[in-house]
């Protein structure tokens, strides 16, 4: 079945490949090549749980399988299944309205101007008062029983909130979008409504407590009658200034169409054995998440969530990595893997660190590619948890003589770090990192990485058709095959750093 389809795949390749734009070197061009392939709408966007998902999992357990990698998964095959519940709120059948005192209905589009948690515990039906309370901080939280309660999002408050609601017996919480938080701006409309967990996870304590985010734009027909001045409310909060407190003359009304499901999903694994009897029982992780957001809303027409450089270029790396080495092997075990369900909650590194191939003990280190923008030219690599290993000091090295400066996250409030692959690994006290591209304020740079995130992050537009700068992703691309030669090659083994919070854990 592998072999049938990479051949396929690969012949639809050589055709969109016709009108790629022009790549200056054979590397690139092959790893753009793959990258299209697993972008392509032949692949649906990935989604995890999806037979399109199932598709690229083959075609990247086959890739391996030609570049001389072993299966590492489950019973000896290329892949480890994450078994995982879903809760969903359809868009048809699901209806939401602000109802005023006369009974006059306001609607609310969903996915455009409201979304909703979707949890088990959730009624189908809704209906209560509306009111307004500041950053729903706990002294915010007063009078509050058996209303919607409606916040200004500060994602810094976002657990007291629920604590503070649930406390004061309140029917639910509404999160007003900040549209003064420039460095990522909130998006609209959203994919869908779906909330994918591994199997058996317990409930979270706040499950019953239906969780609703509001696209700003919606903020002042929800308040409409209250006599307070919308505009001056967000204005207020997105520059953290107090915010008023008031009820609100509306009560919201909701229809929810919940569906449930339970599936599961592969990791693809694949060993690279090492070469030195000394080293070769350490194992260095590269990880990448097939996964992406596969069919959603709309957006100018298109419904489709390719997901190319979030993140198909990245697994089309590794699988490039793969092929340049032709089964030679580094000092260390290298462990190729392409994570599903990262999308959903970082859930198939997650199941790894809990399920590893290979002992959490004798993994030396795990450098995840992900967040990578190739937009403009690669002068500036910002590097996440540098200052908490010893892969900083190891970055820095490679990094220097290409002429690219390594960086500490300049706005760590976007919370990247917690936000990618390399995470789960990181909690486990193993030495792990990922790299965003870098860029000076205020410069060309910035305007087009604010644009991406702003037009194209989780959109349709994330697409191989989208503005690159194939330079720039080359010398990326270089600079990682350097950092692993690094790693892999060392003669010390890499170290959590003293005074780092995860140190304590690798022990």
């Amino acid at each position: 079945m592998l072999r049938p389809l990479l051949a396929a795949t690969l012949g639809s390749a050589a055709v969109a490949a016709a009108s790629a734009p022009a790549i200056r070197d054979r590397d690139t061009a092959a790893w753009w090549s793959t990258t299209r392939i697993l972008a392509s709408d032949a692949m649906e966007g990935r989604d995890t749980g999806s037979a399109a998902y199932e598709r690229a999992a083959r075609y990247v357990a086959e890739r391996f399988r030609r570049a001389g990698l072993r299966p590492a998964g489950d019973g000896g095959g290329w892949f480890q299944r994450v078994p995982m519940t879903e809760v969903a709120v359809a868009k048809a059948g699901t209806r939401f309205a602000i109802v005023g005192p006369g009974g006059a209905a306001r609607p609310l589009a969903f996915l455009h101007d409201i979304g909703i948690r979707p949890t088990a515990r959730l009624a189908a039906d809704l209906d209560a008062p509306l009111a307004f309370r500041g950053t729903c901080s706990r002294g915010e939280m007063r009078d509050v029983a058996g209303k919607i309660v409606v916040c200004f999002n500060q994602r810094r408050t976002a657990g007291e909130r629920s604590a503070a609601a649930m406390a004061g017996g309140a029917a639910g919480l509404i999160a007003v979008d900040n549209p003064y938080f420039a460095v990522e701006p909130p998006r609209w409309p959203v994919a869908y409504a779906r909330t994918v967990r591994i199997d058996g996870t317990p409930p979270a304590a706040d499950e019953a407590l239906p969780a609703m985010r509001l696209n700003a734009d919606a903020f002042a027909r929800l308040i409409a009658g209250s006599g307070q001045d919308a505009a001056a409310i967000l204005r207020a909060g997105g520059r953290d200034a107090p915010l008023p407190s008031f009820d609100i003359p509306a009560r919201l009304q909701a229809h929810l169409a919940i569906q449930a499901a339970r599936y599961s999903s592969p990791n693809v694994l694949g060993l690279l054995p090492g070469t030195d009897p000394r080293l070769k029982d350490e194992v260095v992780v590269l990880g990448a998440h097939l996964d992406g957001y596969g069919y959603g809303e709309p957006v100018n027409g298109d419904r489709l969530y390719n997901g190319a450089l979030d993140d198909a270029a990245y697994v089309a790396l590794l699988a490039q990595l793969a092929d340049n080495r032709r089964g030679r092997g580094f000092r260390r075990t290298i462990l190729f893997a392409a994570f599903t369900g990262e999308e959903k909650g970082l859930l198939g590194s997650s199941w790894y660190v809990k399920h590893p191939a290979v002992p959490l003990g004798a993994t030396a280190a795990m450098i995840n590619l992900d967040q990578l923008r190739p937009l403009f030219p690669l002068d500036i690599l910002t590097m996440l948890a540098v200052d908490d290993t010893s892969l900083g000091a190891t970055a820095r090295a490679v990094a220097a003589p290409m002429g690219i400066r390594i960086q500490r996250d300049p706005e760590p409030e976007r919370g990247l770090l917690q936000r990618a692959d390399h995470w789960p690994f990181l909690q486990q006290g193993v030495p792990a990192t990922g790299f965003i591209f870098g860029y000076a304020p205020g410069t060309e740079a910035e305007r087009r990485y604010r644009l991406w995130y702003r037009t194209r992050y989780h959109h349709p537009a994330d697409d191989v058709t989208q503005p690159m700068d194939f330079a720039a992703a080359a010398r990326f691309n270089a600079f990682f095959y350097r950092l692993v030669e690094a790693v892999a090659d060392a003669d010390q083994r890499p170290a959590m750093l003293a005074g780092s919070p995860y140190r304590a854990r690798s022990k």
